[in-house]
């Protein structure tokens, strides 16, 4: 198929295989989870506390049942 592109390694930029995809190996596979888990991807936005989360995943939101 004429004008199609390889796949590229979001991390390296190397061919993307299969077994890895979209990496191109174990290892920029775990760089980029590493990434996520150290803080560093960040999605713009106003930072939440701690408190806050919790109140949102238990549904304890003081509201009595209110949506």
């Amino acid at each position: 198929m004429a004008g199609t592109k390889t796949p590229k390694c979001p991390v390296c930029k190397r061919v993307a295989t299969a077994e890895f995809a979209p990496f191109c190996s174990a290892g920029c596979k775990d760089r980029d989870l590493l990434q996520w888990l150290g803080d560093g991807y960040k999605i713009p936005g106003q930072a939440v506390s701690p408190d806050e989360l919790a109140e949102h995943f238990t549904g304890d939101s003081g509201r009595n049942g209110e949506d």
